[in-house]
């Protein structure tokens, strides 16, 4: 029985000759690939062999040509099969890329992803420092979500990291490399190879708001900041976004043609414009405009981040126990309307919800109360 008869592919890249007219042949590359065909000279020459010593010198100059051709098909390899071929954009540095990426985001309307983009770039600097995109690979991310863990907020006192910034800077790092594949930098994103079990876990989301009666404790004690204070006080009956909140004008305040109170402002998340009637309780809470023109912004804030600490030592100091964010703010606003009997049709329009199932959170949170304040009434006569 004869045996098989083994067929060799044929290799993509060939070493051919051209010879010159003083009699040497200049080494080329026939590069044959997915039905295309190209040539790359690489300035090698063979030349003729008169001694010894020319011969040793062909012998090296075809031993290196041999070395280019085997690199070039382990290239087109690595490339096939999605792996990162030598290029100068992958040689270049992952973090200064990040850095002008973070630059462009700088804009009043991508102003909170510039600040995400700040600080993820802060906390990947303090993990390895400035690396290249050649090794931005899943090790280097295992890393980094490890990192995280442990990583502390400045911002917040020197605390380690919540559970949802954990897991919002690893979102954002596998944003940020798909964006670098979109650009050519890489070939795959490295994120995308860790387990479930690898990246940080979504936090459950907690609706927080305040009670009526602690709405009455902030408004007796003071705070550091009164800017800040007036300007949540002002959303707890505004039910505004922070975002919203800290580009209104003073002439986006107006009155309908009913003479009612309304702010006219474009939602950040919809692109919208939105009016919004608001009450006279809610004025009370503006700053004095002191001849403000129509154009100058109403709440002078900082960034959401500080903002927040200043909420947190402010709620503190009022005796109030949850974590207040000014988002807290929110919900409070949304809370209180259902638990006042507003429909939720209508809380859902005031909010700017472009989808009522936004708005039935807060039922649940209004029924769960209605239940536990319920339940204290149990056994009250026969215990």
């Amino acid at each position: 029985m004869s045996a098989k008869k083994i067929i060799k592919a044929k290799e993509p890249v060939t070493i051919r000759f051209k010879k010159l007219q003083n009699g040497n042949k200049s080494i080329y590359l026939d590069i044959y690939r997915d039905g295309n065909r190209k040539y790359k000279f690489l300035q090698l020459y063979i030349v003729p062999e008169h001694s010894e010593t020319e011969k040793e010198q062909n012998r090296k100059t075809l031993e290196l040509a041999n070395k280019v051709k085997s690199k070039m098909i382990l290239d087109m390899d690595n490339v096939e099969h999605g792996f990162k071929n030598d290029t100068e954009k992958q040689k270049s540095n992952f973090i200064t890329w990040l850095q002008e990426l973070t630059k462009k985001m700088d804009t009043p309307e991508t102003k909170s992803t510039y600040y995400t983009y700040k600080a993820l770039t802060k906390h990947l600097i303090n993990y390895k420092g400035k690396v290249t995109f050649r090794q931005v690979t899943k090790e280097y991310c295992k890393g980094f979500t490890d990192y995280l863990k442990t990583a502390m907020n400045k911002m917040y006192n020197g605390k380690k990291l919540s559970e949802g910034s954990q897991y919002e800077y690893s979102g954002k790092l596998a944003v940020v490399l798909n964006l670098a594949m979109k650009d050519d930098y890489m070939t795959s994103n490295p994120m995308e190879k860790l387990t479930r079990y690898e990246r940080p876990k979504e936090p459950k989301s907690k609706t927080e708001y305040l009670t009526l009666e602690e709405i009455k404790m902030l408004v007796k004690t003071p705070c550091v900041k009164p800017m800040v204070k007036q300007a949540f006080l002002f959303t707890c009956y505004s039910g505004l976004r922070f975002s919203d909140v800290k580009k209104l004008t003073w002439g986006d305040l107006q009155k309908d043609n009913d003479g009612q109170n309304i702010i006219r402002y474009q939602q950040k998340k919809v692109k919208e414009y939105e009016y919004l009637q608001i009450s006279e309780d809610a004025l009370n809470y503006l700053p004095n405009r002191n001849g403000a023109m129509d154009g100058d912004t109403i709440f002078r804030l900082s960034q959401n981040g500080y903002t927040n600490e200043t909420l947190s030592g402010w709620a503190l100091a009022a005796g109030i126990k949850k974590h207040v964010t000014f988002h807290v703010s929110r919900h409070t606003n949304a809370t209180l309307l259902l638990s006042l009997g507003v429909p939720i049709e209508t809380v859902s329009k005031l909010l700017g919800h472009s989808d009522i199932k936004t708005t039935q959170r807060y039922a649940k949170v209004v029924d769960a109360s209605k239940r536990e304040a319920v339940s204290k009434l149990d056994g009250l006569i026969s215990g």
